[in-house]
């Protein structure tokens, strides 16, 4: 089974215990021995390609979600909880490679954060907001510009990712408040509710201008409908397109057993990347996409039995992934400290799964796709990997960490950040 196949072929990095380094007992006669501190593990426990480190930068943040890093090389760190009160860090680099918190501002909580153009946007769950640059790539004002506010969230995929174009073009997500529209949500047998009144006003991505106070729902654009929630989106600019990560729909068997085994619904849908036109439509709740089909399957809240195909008029994805690895973070590398290969392609921070039982719980790795020609090769792998500390988990709570954002810095290094211990990851290539 694929799954299986992932998992031997993945296998998590050995984790050092600092409770395994225990001195000998003294014997009559003996010197007392000198305490016995345990090494830093390699690489903060990632275990990555042949010539690249890692280092823990900072540790114990307040779930620290997406990333921003200026010209300068310091990071802002969006918090998903508040830190004494603030919701965003900046963080700067010291000789030792360890970082200090030298700023917290914004009073509020959560995931999306992005530089561009002299700005420093960032969202809460219902509202988007930016803070003035100066010259030095630092913030000018601790009061932002509310630029967008009443957007939807209703305690199920609150998070507002959110993007700024060349076209200083403000682009957010509004996730869906349903796993898959149902009459009664994950109520098992209940069916879909008709038209899906989800897609009015969220289960999308909206476009918003950069330039104008309080915008609400009617002041912007439904870019793309029918994605049931993404957490990671950036463009492209090779052919300047949107590429976006989306969480597929759970709990297949939990809620139409007599359709779907055990096994099915560990591995179902998929998790796709699609890149997104303006108008596109994913398909969401109607369809999903079955990548060991390769097949958008009708679903079963619409009349589907696992193998009905519907979703004529719905985009197919770009790359498609196993299911409930939770993508949430995507960037495109434009650096030039990574080997050739890297270059335009994308780096995907999977957060790691809850819902593969009867198999392990899976993700928890950041993993890298190629591009060529401004398309993924289809050919994807594995980059960074050991977040987790243990090679099997049954429940997100046994992973120590989970990667979620990603940014990359003046240069080239990639930036990864923990939302369960508070991390940040610093990876850099020295070389074969």
């Amino acid at each position: 089974m694929k799954s299986t196949f992932l998992r031997l072929l993945i296998g998590m990095a050995p984790v050092v215990s600092a409770c395994s380094l225990v001195a000998a007992p003294l014997h009559e006669g003996d010197k007392p021995a000198k305490n016995i501190v345990a090494p830093a593990e390699p690489n903060a426990g990632l275990k990555l390609p042949a010539g690249f480190t890692a280092s823990a930068i900072i540790e114990g943040l307040s779930r620290p979600r997406h990333l921003a890093v200026n010209k300068n090389g310091d990071v802002f760190v969006k918090l998903e909880k508040l830190r004494d009160g603030k919701g965003i860090v900046q963080l700067h680099l010291g000789a030792d490679g360890k970082a200090t918190i030298t700023r917290a501002f914004g009073n509020f909580p959560g995931t999306g954060i992005y530089i561009k153009k002299g700005f420093l946007y960032a969202s809460s769950d219902e509202e988007v907001f930016r803070f003035k640059l100066d010259n030095n790539d630092n913030v000018a004002d601790e009061t932002p510009e509310k630029l967008v506010t009443g957007l939807i969230s209703r305690n199920e995929h609150e998070a507002k990712a959110i993007l700024v174009d060349n076209a200083d073009r403000l682009f957010v997500n509004i996730g869906a408040f349903s796993n898959s529209c149902q009459e009664e949500d994950r109520k098992k047998g209940s069916m879909g509710q008709k038209g899906c009144p989800v897609l009015d006003s969220a289960a999308g991505i909206w476009q918003f201008k950069t330039d104008q106070a309080n915008q609400h729902y009617g002041d912007g654009i439904r870019y793309a409908t029918g994605l049931r929630n993404v957490v990671g989106m950036d463009f492209n600019y090779t052919d300047n397109e949107l590429f976006v990560m989306q969480h597929g729909r759970d709990q297949l068997h939990d809620l139409f057993p007599d359709l779907y085994t055990e096994q099915q619904s560990a591995v179902l849908p998929a998790e796709c990347m699609y890149m997104v036109k303006k108008g596109d439509n994913a398909g969401w709740p109607y369809i999903y996409y079955d990548e060991l089909q390769k097949k958008k399957i009708l679903a079963p809240e619409y009349g589907g039995d696992g193998k009905k195909t519907a979703g004529e008029n719905a985009i197919d994805p770009a790359i498609a992934f196993p299911g409930h690895l939770a993508p949430n973070g995507l960037l495109f590398y434009t650096g030039t400290q990574f080997p050739a290969k890297y270059r335009n392609g994308a780096f995907i921070a999977f957060h790691g799964s809850w819902n593969r039982a009867p198999e392990p719980q899976e993700g928890y790795y950041v993993v890298f796709v190629p591009f060529k020609d401004g398309k993924p090769t289809g050919q994807w792998e594995v980059f960074a990997n050991g977040f987790a500390g243990v090679d099997k988990i049954t429940s997100p709570g046994q992973a120590k960490h989970r990667p979620c954002g990603l940014a990359q810095g003046p240069d080239g290094s990639l930036f990864v950040s923990d939302d369960a211990k508070g991390t940040i990851y610093k990876i850099t290539y020295k070389g074969k």
